[in-house]
C-alpha cells in the first residue's frame, strides 16, 4: 500500500513538474520574448511582437538564421537606431537574406556611445569570421545613430577581409561635438571599404524635417550617396521606412 501511494505521489511530482518545464518551453519559443529568429519572425499585426523579440536579446552580435545553407559567403550585419523598437529591421532583415547570406543583428547600447559599441562590434565581427572560414566578405546596415556607429569604421576598418558599409538616414554631419562621445566624421576611405550613404528627403523625415540643415550631408570622397524618393508603396518615405526602400534596392543589386 505504502509502495502504491509512493509511486503515485512520485508521478504526480513527475506530471507537475513536467508542466513547469513545458509551460517554460513554451514561453521561451513561442512568446514574445522568444530569440528572433529570422524564419520566424511575422510581419502584419505580428510585426511589433517581432520587433521586440529582436530587441529583447542580449547586447552583442546575434546570429538570427536557425540553419546555414552551406552558400553562404557574406557575413550580413544589421545595427539598429536610438530607441529602436526592433520593427522597422524584420522586412528588412529577411529581405536582404537570402542563401549566400549569413544574417546576424547586433544589438547595442544605443545610449551609450556609437565609437566603444563599434568597437566591440568589430572584435565580435573577427570571432565570428574565426568560426566560420566560409565566410569571405562583410555588409553591414546601420540606420539613423547605428548608421553613425558603422560609419566610424569607414576610415580605419581594421580586418583584411573586404567590407560594404551601409549608412541609412543617419545624422552623419550633427553627430560630430554634438556629445562627450568621441566621434570624428570620416575624411577617408579605406582600400577595402566600400561606403554608401542612403539619405532621405530633408523635409518627410520625422527626425530631421524640423532641423535648418539637413544632417545627413556630409562631404567624403568615394562615398556612394543616394537620395530617397518621397513615396514607398503608397507611404510617405519617412525615417524607418527608409531601410525597407534600401532592402529592396540592395536586393536588386
Amino acid at each position: 500500500m505504502r509502495r502504491t501511494m509512493a509511486a503515485r505521489w512520485i508521478r504526480a511530482l513527475a506530471m507537475s513538474l513536467c508542466l513547469v518545464a513545458c509551460a517554460d518551453a513554451q514561453t521561451k519559443t513561442d512568446g514574445p520574448q522568444a530569440f528572433p529568429w529570422l524564419n520566424e519572425l511575422e510581419l502584419g499585426d505580428k510585426v511589433r511582437d517581432s520587433g521586440t523579440r529582436l530587441m529583447a536579446v542580449a547586447e552583442g552580435l546575434h546570429n538570427i538564421e536557425q540553419a546555414a545553407t552551406g552558400a553562404e559567403e557574406t557575413l550580413q550585419i544589421g545595427v539598429h537606431g536610438w530607441r529602436s523598437a526592433g520593427l522597422e529591421w524584420v522586412y528588412p532583415l529577411q529581405a536582404m537574406d537570402t542563401d549566400y547570406h549569413a544574417t546576424y543583428w547586433y544589438r547595442w547600447d544605443y545610449n551609450g556611445c556609437a565609437v566603444p559599441a563599434a568597437e566591440m562590434l568589430v572584435a565580435a565581427i573577427q570571432d565570428t569570421l574565426a568560426a566560420r572560414p566560409e565566410l569571405t566578405s562583410v555588409r553591414i546596415i546601420g540606420h539613423s545613430y547605428g548608421g553613425v556607429l558603422v560609419t566610424s569604421l569607414v576610415d580605419h576598418w581594421p580586418l583584411e577581409i573586404p567590407v560594404e558599409i551601409h549608412a541609412i538616414a543617419a545624422p552623419l554631419a550633427r553627430a560630430e561635438g554634438e556629445n562627450p562621445c568621441p566621434y570624428k566624421t570620416p575624411s577617408t576611405i579605406d582600400s577595402n571599404v566600400t561606403y554608401h550613404e542612403w539619405r532621405t528627403l530633408h523635409h518627410l523625415d520625422g527626425e530631421f524635417k524640423d532641423r535648418p540643415v539637413d544632417p545627413q550631408i556630409i562631404e567624403l570622397k568615394g562615398s556612394h550617396v543616394t537620395r530617397l524618393p518621397e513615396t514607398y508603396n503608397g507611404r510617405r518615405l519617412g525615417h524607418n521606412w527608409s531601410i525597407s526602400w534600401v532592402a529592396d534596392e540592395i536586393s536588386r543589386r
